[in-house]
């Protein structure tokens, strides 16, 4: 059995070389020439998983490190019996933080009152949850988006996306991209936004259109963008007008990367029958496996925007990406991941 990895992947080395035969590539060098005889994959989002990479290969399994899994050609792996597991949810607590320092910290700068504020949820999956309860425990009111969701579950705790632009104070976008939200933030999607309104994008940098974006910066109270089109290529007048600007890193928390990997790890150990990693964990550092508890009952705005800042000073990631922009996947890769927080 052949295994390739994006060597990018952290706290996989070494961990299936005693079952298989193993290969480590960056992740844009996995070309077909290279992964013709693997019967697995293991990617991150910077692979690209299609008919021209695997045709013709051996390849029966995709196993990706994220979340998202647009990198993907789905219907293709499915017509061709290959398998396709993600790791939903492992980066919830990472974005989360990345959302919670961001508000704050810009609320903070810009002496905003966030006191009455309503966020606007857009995707309500494993993040959008995680962000939705976290703002509602610091006492916002929250609306929540998610047409699939509400089809399924009943439209009760749901509203329509033109209620929510109109009546939300921060917006932020925790979407999957596909074909129904390519773009969906565009020119409408902005003009229909309150007056002063935050905007946040952690989601994916497709699901904006950034000209549209740009020409609504007047209007807008703050723009905190993380995922970008076209990454690693960042659009310098998007840049420019941002109010926190982060290399594709809101995830990045040291306890979410160890659960993506293990996630990984275990649906290969699964679907190739290997029982010793059934129930993977990293060992890493035992202290930073364990998530921070943020006392923030009775505390003003202030405060809470302090605390927050102390466990992610997240002005730090702004600074570093814009002094040298074009190292987006060096920034990425040489990231020192992160403790999580939780509040209560």
């Amino acid at each position: 059995m052949k295994i390739t990895i994006d060597r990018a992947i952290p706290f996989i080395n070494g961990v299936f070389e005693p079952y298989a035969q193993v290969q480590y590539l960056e992740g844009s060098e996995i070309g077909p020439e290279n992964i013709k005889d693997s019967d697995v994959l293991v990617t991150r989002t910077r692979t690209r998983c299609n008919a021209a990479l695997l045709e013709g290969s051996a390849v029966k399994m995709i196993a990706t490190a994220t979340i998202g899994t647009d990198h993907i050609d789905l219907g293709w792996c499915k017509s061709h019996g290959i398998h396709i597991q993600n790791s939903a949810g492992c980066n919830a607590g990472g974005v989360m933080n990345y959302v919670l320092s961001a508000i704050y910290g810009v609320a903070s700068r810009k002496r905003i009152d966030l006191r009455g504020c309503t966020a606007g949820i857009i995707g309500v999956g494993n993040v959008g949850s995680r962000v939705a309860a976290a703002l509602g425990t610091l006492g916002m009111k929250v609306l929540l988006c998610d047409p699939p969701r509400a089809e399924a579950e009943g439209p009760r705790q749901f509203c329509d996306l033109d209620y929510l632009l109109r009546n939300s104070d921060i917006v932020t976008m925790h979407v999957p991209l596909n074909d129904g939200t390519r773009r969906m933030a565009n020119a409408g999607f902005f003009s229909k936004m309150k007056l002063g309104a935050f905007f946040i994008n952690a989601a994916r940098g497709e699901v904006m259109d950034e000209a549209a974006l740009i020409d609504s910066r007047t209007k807008l109270g703050a723009i905190i963008i993380d995922t970008w089109n076209g990454e690693p290529d960042v659009n310098r007048d998007l840049l420019a007008v941002t109010d926190i600007a982060t290399p594709h890193i809101a995830g990045y928390s040291y306890q979410g990367k160890m659960t993506g990997t293990s996630m990984a790890v275990r649906a290969v150990a699964r679907f190739m029958g290997i029982k010793e990693l059934f129930d993977f964990f990293p060992k890493g550092d035992g202290a930073l496996r364990d998530v921070v508890k943020l006392e923030l009952q009775g505390k003003d705005q202030g405060q809470t925007a302090s605390i927050i800042q102390y466990n992610y000073p997240i002005f730090t990631d702004d600074f570093m990406f814009r002094i040298e922009p074009e190292a987006f996947e060096r920034l990425r890769e040489n990231y020192s991941y992160r403790r999580e927080f939780y509040i209560y």
